[in-house]
């Protein structure tokens, strides 16, 4: 989750192979062992359009993002840099802020009833903060490192980079099962940034503009969607990786954002069309 090294490899390789080029904060843990899953239906092949674009602080070093009560909740990363942060939606603006000791690097990001569950990349902690305060009220610890985390009511599901998800206990954090993820019959591995939807977990595909749909029973991708070109070459100067989902229950659209990016787009998921396809 570092400068974007690996811009320039075949989207193919990276989806359906997962081969890494160059390290990354959060994106470095070692590939978990993935089963062998037959050939199943291709995924939906849809595309993000731009309902508006909101102000986004391009400091932001941004690992997690979600909605609560009208406002975004942030978490931000970097060594020395890492924050947990509250928003307003439509003009970015920091409401309140918490900055992480130097030796913590901040990662996904969810909420949890009146509370908020950050994780960290390679600390293995995951911290407990009151939503309305931002007060630390605990701490849970885990093995491996700490890339996405989202909340599907009943369970914390989290991604360490591999084509793992890992459901856990809100309560203990403690380990209710595993889920491999399967693309077209393969591995998916670098599952960064998730949201969680009903019984779908979205998921940032690392290096890419790509988000893709889980099946959060099979591990299945039911979705493919193309988030590219969201900012113009010369807003993308300067920027790292498209990371960052939120999803608005009340409109049924998807925020997206990314690592450093000066803007937060409201987007809609529609199907992505052959003249799309072929560029």
């Amino acid at each position: 989750m570092h400068r974007r090294c690996l811009r320039a490899l075949v989207f193919a390789t990276t989806l359906l192979t997962g081969v890494v080029a160059c390290g990354d904060s959060g994106s470095g843990g070692a590939p978990a062992p993935s089963q062998t899953v037959l050939p199943s239906t291709p995924p939906q092949q849809l595309r993000a359009r731009v309902i508006r674009s909101l102000p986004h602080d391009p400091t932001a070093f941004t690992q997690g993002l979600a909605i609560h009560a009208g406002s975004f909740y942030e978490s931000t990363g970097m060594q020395g840099q890492s924050t947990l942060r509250h928003t307003e939606i439509d003009t970015g603006r920091v409401l309140r802020r918490v900055d992480l000791p130097a030796s913590l690097f901040g990662e996904g990001l969810a909420v949890v009833g009146d509370q908020l569950v950050q994780l960290t990349w390679t600390t293995k902690k995951a911290l407990v903060y009151e939503i309305f305060t931002f007060r630390k009220v605990g701490e849970y610890t885990y093995e491996g490192e700490g890339w996405g985390l989202c909340f599907d009511e009943p369970h914390l599901v989290m991604s360490n980079g591999t084509d793992r998800l890992t459901f856990r206990d809100p309560h203990t954090f403690a380990v209710v099962r595993e889920l491999g993820v399967t693309h077209s019959g393969k591995p998916l591995r670098r599952l960064n940034e998730l949201e969680c939807v009903g019984n779908t977990v979205y998921a940032n595909v690392w290096t890419t503009e790509t988000i893709v749909a889980i099946d959060a029973d099979s591990g299945r991708v039911t979705a493919e969607i193309d988030a590219s070109g969201l900012l113009t070459p010369e807003e993308e100067r300067g920027t790292d990786v498209l990371n960052g989902i939120a999803y608005d229950k009340r409109s049924g659209h998807f925020f997206l954002t990314g690592k450093y990016w000066p803007k937060m787009f409201e987007v809609e998921l529609v199907e992505r069309l052959a003249a799309d396809r072929s560029r």
